[in-house]
């Protein structure tokens, strides 16, 4: 990441720690064993993504402040306990997330997936209760339910492991399932950010940007995805805060495997290009959306 976009998002970062820490502030409601499974997994160092964009998304809606934070929060919540759920033994069945113990090596099974479950539930409450106008907070809540579920990273996640034990699969495949199980949870991040921020400038609800930001967030959950399949190929393991090489070893339907390193860093820079191309025009209202995305398609580099 370049200083100067780090620098920019710093101030953001600390503000989505700050409303992640408030969020957790459960102690007479919450079972203490749960509560500090869902702190060392949902406060564990983390790069943000899903929140940032749904930040800059806002500010590119003409939004004045930070009014998004609810919003920023309930996605990394939602990412979380995806996480905290792909890494169990019946999924991934990984020891490693975020550079330290899984959920579940951490603390046990049991508690693992009603982590997930805290956090999911947590997500919506938090969305409800905390931001405002109550309509917007509504459509909020939809767009989330709609990314992360059946039909966005639940049923993306499925397809994934359903490839990854009978073999084969072609381009078409491979993209509707990256489109849903990463691309369909960027879509909701950089929505919701989108009608935040134009019901912040006093726009309407059907402003065109909505319908373009899901054609943008298709094109960056897409990059994302390649990168992430390039990573564990040639990326640096204790960088990555996770193990490496394990999508060829569970024989997991990727990029890289299916057209060749070289041709998915290809793809990779073509879903990026057509990501930033079609902000660029918006000039310094998305400015910084356009260098996060640049990065994101970078991070195999």
């Amino acid at each position: 990441m370049t200083p100067e976009l780090d620098a920019h998002l710093a101030p953001l970062r600390a503000e989505i720690e700050q409303s992640l820490a408030a969020a957790l502030d459960l102690e007479a409601q919450c079972p203490p064993r749960l509560l500090e499974a869902m702190r060392y997994s949902l406060l564990a160092p983390a790069k943000r993504l899903r929140p940032l964009l749904a930040l800059l998304a806002y500010a590119a809606a003409g939004g004045p402040a930070t009014a998004a934070l609810p919003a920023a929060s309930a996605l990394e919540m939602v990412h979380t306990y995806s996480l905290v759920h792909d890494d169990l033994p019946g999924m991934d069945n990984d020891d490693l997330r975020r550079g330290r113990p899984t959920c579940h090596r951490q603390f046990d099974e049991a508690t693992a997936i009603l982590v997930g479950d805290g956090l999911l539930t947590l997500a919506f409450q938090h969305l409800v209760r905390e931001l405002q106008p109550a309509e917007v907070a509504a459509a909020c809540v939809l767009e989330l339910a709609q990314g992360a579920g059946v039909a966005g990273m639940v049923g993306g996640q499925l397809d994934d492991l359903a490839w990854e034990r009978q073999g084969g699969g072609s381009l078409a495949t491979l993209e509707s399932i990256h489109r849903r199980k990463t691309g369909a949870l960027f879509k909701a991040a950089l929505r919701m950010g989108c009608r935040i921020g134009l019901a912040a400038s006093g726009r309407s609800q059907d402003d065109p940007l909505l319908t373009h930001f899901a054609t943008f967030a298709a094109d960056v959950g897409l990059a994302f995805q390649i990168a992430d399949d390039l990573l564990d190929i040639v990326g640096n393991e204790e960088l990555a805060g996770k193990k490496l090489n394990k999508d060829a070893a569970r024989g997991k339907l990727t990029y890289p495997s299916l057209l060749g390193v070289e041709q998915a860093r290809a793809e990779l820079a073509a879903a990026t290009g057509r990501a930033t191309a079609s902000l660029k025009p918006r000039g310094d209202q998305a400015r910084w959306l356009v260098a996060l995305v640049e990065w994101m398609g970078s991070r195999q580099a």
